[in-house]
């Protein structure tokens, strides 16, 4: 369907997004150093670059410059560690279409895939691109718990709805993990999953990615269909939390008015390691913008007290593992 170039030192990495786009049908052309991979551009432009920032031979930023000097109709997907998000952000500004934070999901990247194609072809919708279906199986909640199943319940009634979600519970206990899974099994499915850590960005370039120049450009933006999950809420400056408020009461203002504009059609969810209430009494947390992102809470408990989960996450990881055993 269409040729992708994608340039990354990590073999691992490299393997799963070629299997990936070869999967979904695409022309692939796959190098670990950035020698190589300029070398087979300037041999033939693909439609799509996907490019790690960090290249043991060249800086990934440099290749974003120099592939929008020469080939500006060409679009380019950054991939970053979460240490590197600043940096992404800078990338975007160079002209990337947009960029995965490492780890990412298989099912991430391929959204992230069908947009760039889609506006490469002049605006097709991402229906027009396959989607493998057995991608979400692997970002599914896991659990026999009694906390886990009325999780799951829960999830399965507010799947579709517009309302703000808030996740609430300790690190590692799996809050990403329900944001997905609210995502997966909404009717928002096919559109972008987007993610951003309150603690990844220095303020001015959080509210560059919240709030961008003019309102363009976005996180929001590139969600457009989808779902954005804040997470670590809790972080958010305060002046932030003020504009994000605001921001989100006049979303939801165009939305019951039927005047919502499709680059502004998001579902919102936050997360947080703090009890948000607790942080309004302290004064840390504003308590109109704790209202606004908390029109369905749900706390997640601990692993440790939900034991019972254990043995078929267990069965899961080593099910996984097998698998990549066995495709290396």
């Amino acid at each position: 369907m269409a040729k992708i170039l994608i340039i990354d030192d990590e073999a691992a990495i490299l393997n799963l997004m070629s299997q990936l786009c070869r999967r979904l049908g695409h022309q692939v052309e796959a190098y670990q150093t950035g020698r190589e991979g300029m070398a087979a551009l300037e041999r033939e432009v693909p439609e799509l670059l996907i490019v790690d920032l960090r290249i043991g031979d060249m800086d990934g930023m440099q290749i974003i410059k120099r592939c929008k000097a020469d080939y500006p109709s060409m679009n380019i997907i950054m991939v970053t560690g979460y240490g590197s998000v600043e940096v992404a952000v800078e990338a975007m500004r160079h002209g990337a279409f947009d960029y995965l934070a490492k780890p990412f999901e298989l099912d991430d990247l391929q959204r992230t895939i069908n947009r760039a194609l889609a506006v490469q072809s002049g605006g097709a919708s991402d229906a027009s691109f396959p989607m493998d279906e057995t991608l979400t199986s692997e970002t599914k909640l896991i659990g026999e718990s009694t906390q886990m199943r009325d999780i799951l319940k829960l999830v399965d009634k507010i799947k579709d709805s517009d309302s703000p979600v808030l996740l609430e519970g300790e690190f590692g206990s799996g809050k990403q993990m329900v944001a997905r899974a609210i995502h997966n099994a909404s009717r928002r499915n096919p559109a972008p999953f987007k993610m951003l850590q309150c603690s990844s960005l220095p303020e001015d370039l959080l509210e560059q990615e919240l709030f961008g120049t003019g309102g363009s450009h976005t996180i929001f933006n590139r969600a457009q269909g989808g779902t954005v999950l804040l997470e670590e809420v809790d972080l958010l400056p305060q002046r932030l939390q003020s504009q994000l408020d605001h921001f989100l009461e006049d979303v939801n203002g165009r939305r019951l008015r039927g005047t919502l504009p499709s680059n502004l059609d998001f579902r919102f969810i936050a997360t947080s390691c703090d009890r948000l209430e607790e942080c309004v009494k302290k004064g840390s947390f504003r308590q109109d913008f704790y209202y606004r992102i908390s029109v369905i809470p749900i706390h997640i408990p601990p692993l440790r007290k939900r034991k019972e989960d254990i043995p078929p996450l267990v069965d899961h990881f080593l099910s996984n593992h097998a698998k990549l055993t066995e495709t290396s």
